[in-house]
């Protein structure tokens, strides 16, 4: 383990004016809290949190956040409390110990939704102070280090949630080194096989080629002296786990995959890097498609650099990475370089962005999504992006991630451009709205009023924010055409009891369904959360019971055994009137099908489950569902028309589904609860006579079936 003095002289080598008494306290209130605590290793405890604030030196982070990597876990595992934290280091350390006790109490690898609605709570704490996640992620970095003591089920589970969430949140937060850390931590985990393969053709090109690195290095170097550029070079081979993943994005075998070796070049100045740029170019082909300017157009965690692959030494395909020190500073430090100290005081980094803007940009476009699942989405979607610029026909830069179309483009704009496009030009030439975007390209939005957001373009948007905007607009869209039906649905419901579906009656209803008012009722009954028969029954509860001289729908079945239970088939749906047949079910009862049901036929080796059945004589309350397959004409009114002529013919209707929507007409399902099989055959044949009616049919399914109770 590391000691007081140790950790001490690494804080020291970039801050000698640390207070050394507070951080000394501090080990020492740690190591006390956490005496006779042991980790799955068998080493004392208090080793992790000394190694997390390692780990945080190493980002050269301020003593307020060193103290709370050493007592990160004191809250939550020891008798320390919140307030002797307070007392003894002051607030901030005490909000920020309190803030890595909550995330680690979130358990982000639970169910999705749980974990959905977890994302959101890391998210509000990162906003809080984003050092919060700093101790959080060097937290998780030491676990995975040393995840080989803990079960093999909780390795698989820790290695998951850390290539789930962990690694691309410090990728998101500009700290590449330590996504790449964790993803191949999880990698050796979750893939064992995979990186080993990897490792031992990495070995094979080795011993073929010999260590290439060096001899690009110098190659470089030299280049650079003969152009009078002052740099230093340094080479390395990729991750396993990110030469993998090329692997599977590109499809291709390790041999060829060509860019496994990545070089960085640091410069004294922003005009050197494109000196360098020059000079590499000029010994070196560059490979098309594969060169980005993150120093003109830096990413929004303040990343700067040049990327650039060149056909290197054999004709070895390398990339190179070309920036200043102040750059490279962020790009190894992300976020965490506003904390940065250096000589003793703060780094005053000119490429540092501010923490709480960067995590209000991240997080503003989800804070209106209400489905847990879809803010999880979005995030995920954002962090995992890469980025292309385009140009708005004025000039202006729009940053989107890799694969964004015109929608995503139109969306960052603005909303309101997002949801009224109706086509897009790119450099000039109309193109569809799924085209994917590329670097450089101008992009000019073709706009039309009364356009709305279409369920297509869900599958076509990429950005977190698109897709967020097309959700909240189509929910509003859905709910005017839900109240549209449910307003129709109500009022053939209430006129086939002879009422008037007024407001008044509407709203009463409401409030005895506990429904906040009309529109909420309307829109519950138009997507089926809510059936007419409950409508109806809440507000005139006497006319909504079955009549006494009716058939009770318990006793409709005649040929049963005593207490003997029954379902109509779903499959066929049959109605009274109708000839029938028994199949009994093993702790189900027996399934009633109409006689002429296709699937019957499932069970003609089994004669042993058949019984003979017959429908009550009498008349029967229109209790009884069946489903109408209707096509009508998409013109005003007729749908309207269509719901009477069932209110007319005495069916209530209990559900209405849109199948197919078409500009010139509608193909829909209708469920209507009707007496028996006259009544159904009355009302198709008044459907049929209906001039916008296309086509009526009784739907049946050709599945196997799936019994529900009659």
């Amino acid at each position: 383990m590391i000691s007081a003095d140790d950790l001490i002289e690494l804080v020291r080598n970039y801050n000698p004016k640390t207070n050394v008494a507070r951080l000394t306290e501090a080990y020492d209130y740690g190591a006390a809290m956490h005496e006779g605590q042991f980790r799955h290793s068998g080493e004392p405890y208090f080793t992790h949190p000394v190694a997390v604030a390692a780990i945080l030196t190493e980002q050269r982070l301020d003593d307020a956040t060193i103290i709370t990597a050493l007592l990160h876990d004191t809250i939550e595992d020891t008798k320390a409390s919140y307030q002797e934290v307070s007392n003894r280091f002051g607030k901030e350390v005490a909000e920020l110990v309190d803030g890595v006790t909550k995330l680690t109490n979130l358990q982000l690898s639970s169910a999705e939704t749980k974990q959905a609605e977890n994302f959101r709570k890391l998210f509000m704490a990162m906003s809080k102070d984003l050092r919060v996640i700093l101790v959080k992620l060097a937290d998780r970095l030491h676990n995975m280090r040393t995840i080989k003591s803990m079960r093999p089920e909780k390795q698989v589970q820790k290695a998951r949630e850390t290539m789930d969430i962990f690694a691309p949140l410090a990728g998101r937060m500009g700290m590449q080194w330590m996504r790449e850390e964790l993803e191949d931590l999880s990698f050796r985990v979750l893939n064992p096989e995979g990186r080993q393969s990897i490792i031992r053709r990495f070995i094979t090109l080795q011993r073929e080629s010999g260590d290439v690195i060096p001899r690009i290095t110098r190659d470089m170097r030299a280049e650079l002296e003969k152009a009078g550029i002052e740099a230093e070079v340094f080479g390395r081979a990729k991750k396993p786990y990110s030469i993998w993943r090329k692997m599977q994005e590109k499809d291709q075998g390790f041999s060829r995959l060509s860019d496994i070796y990545g070089f960085r070049i640091i410069t004294g100045s922003e005009e050197d890097c494109y000196r360098v740029l020059g000079a590499i170019h000029q010994r070196w082909r560059a490979v098309p498609g594969r060169f980005k300017d993150y120093i003109s157009q830096p990413k929004t965690n303040g990343y700067r650099s040049i990327h650039t692959t060149v056909s290197g030494r054999d004709g070895k395909r390398v990339e190179v990475q070309i920036r200043t020190h102040q750059m490279h500073d962020v790009a190894e430090t992300g976020v965490a370089a506003h904390w940065s100290y250096r000589d003793g005081v703060r780094a005053r980094n000119p490429f540092a962005v501010d923490p709480a803007k960067w995590i209000s940009s991240l997080t503003e476009q989800f804070d209106s999504e209400e489905n847990h699942e879809e803010f999880l989405e979005a995030v995920k979607l954002e962090m995992y992006s890469d980025q292309v610029f385009c140009f708005t026909p004025k000039g202006d830069v729009i940053k989107l991630p890799r694969g964004a179309t015109p929608i995503d483009y139109a969306f960052a704009i603005h909303t309101r451009i997002g949801s009224a496009c109706v086509g897009a030009k790119v450099d000039g030439i109309r193109v569809p709205l799924w085209t994917r975007l590329k670097n450089g390209q101008s992009v000019e939005i073709i706009t039309a009023e009364g356009q709305t957001p279409q369920v297509s373009w869900l599958d076509i948007a990429t950005t977190g924010k698109a897709r967020t905007a097309i959700r909240r607009a189509l929910r509003v869209i859905d709910r005017e055409r839900f109240i549209k039906l449910g307003r129709e649905l109500a009022r053939s419901a209430f006129e086939h009891v002879g009422r008037q579906a007024t407001d008044k009656a509407l709203a009463t209803a409401a409030r005895l369904l506990r429904l906040d008012g009309q529109d909420e009722l309307l829109a519950r009954l138009g997507s089926a959360e809510l059936t007419t028969h409950e409508v109806v029954q809440s507000v005139y509860p006497e006319l909504a019971r079955v009549e006494a001289d009716q058939i009770s729908p318990r006793r409709a079945v005649v040929g049963l055994a005593p207490g003997q239970s029954f379902e109509r088939a779903h499959c066929c749906q049959p109605l009274p009137g109708e000839r029938i047949v028994g199949i009994t079910f093993r702790g189900k009862g027996v399934v009633v099908h109409a006689i002429d049901c296709d699937l019957l036929g499932d069970y003609e080796d089994q004669p042993d489950r058949w019984i003979d059945l017959h429908w009550h004589d009498g008349t029967h309350p229109a209790v009884y569902g069946a489903t109408i397959d209707l096509t009508i004409g998409n013109d005003a009114g007729v749908l309207g028309r269509i719901c009477t002529l069932i209110g007319e013919k005495k069916a209530n209707i209990s559900n209405l589904n849109f199948v197919d929507r078409k500009p010139d007409f509608y193909r829909l399902m209708i469920d209507v609860e009707l007496r028996d099989a006259e009544q159904l055959h009355s009302l198709m044949l008044t459907l049929e006579a209906d001039s916008d009616v296309a086509a009526v049919e009784r739907f049946r399914e050709k599945s196997k079936p799936h019994a529900r109770a009659g």
